[in-house]
């Protein structure tokens, strides 16, 4: 028999949305190798209090990024909306990038394989869509190399986090090389 959990108290409400700010803060900031330790006193409690509500830092990623992850699906929407295939498809990697520039968290949720965050996981296949369609757009309209797939997307995406991470300033310029080897001749 399954029961229905109850209510937080309010002060375990506080605390619950305390943590969940300090860690989507940190996690933006420094991305998700922090330690949950700083994540307790930022938000002022103790860190037995964190893992009463986050028994795991997958805890925290299931329950901060598939907001966040929404994100994706916006630019992708965005760049299907552009009728020109391939500023589309560039778009939408620059874009793409950009997020993951500005939130050193996503940038990890996006390099990694998280099988304990289903939605996370979930989040970023719908995602995917979008860009599984404008991959073939390009490629259809003969812009975009054809041996191109989303599999490519998923290694670039891998490739452009440790970018981002190793020399934030320069992977516009990196992408930008990228993405002249994949125009179809």
């Amino acid at each position: 028999m399954v029961t229905a959990s109850r209510p937080l108290r309010a002060d375990a409400a506080r605390n619950r949305d305390k943590l969940l700010a300090a860690a989507a803060e940190l996690f933006a900031d420094r991305g998700l190798d922090v330690p949950l330790e700083h994540i307790a006193r930022k938000a002022g409690v103790s860190i037995g209090t964190l893992y009463k509500h986050f028994p795991t830092r997958d805890d925290f990623v299931s329950s901060i990024f598939p907001e966040r992850l929404a994100a994706l699906e916006v630019i992708g929407a965005k760049a299907l909306a552009d009728p020109d295939p391939w500023r589309a498809f560039t778009t939408y990697l620059d874009d793409l990038y950009a997020l993951q520039a500005q939130d050193r968290g996503l940038n990890d949720v996006l390099a990694r394989d998280l099988p304990n965050a289903p939605e996370v996981v979930s989040a970023c296949h719908r995602g995917a869509g979008h860009a599984q369609a404008l991959i073939t757009r390009a490629a259809d309209a003969g812009v975009l190399r054809t041996d191109y797939s989303i599999a490519d997307l998923a290694t670039l995406t891998r490739a452009m986090a440790q970018v981002i991470r190793d020399v934030p300033g320069e992977w516009r310029r990196f992408l930008s090389i990228y993405v002249e080897g994949l125009r179809a001749s």
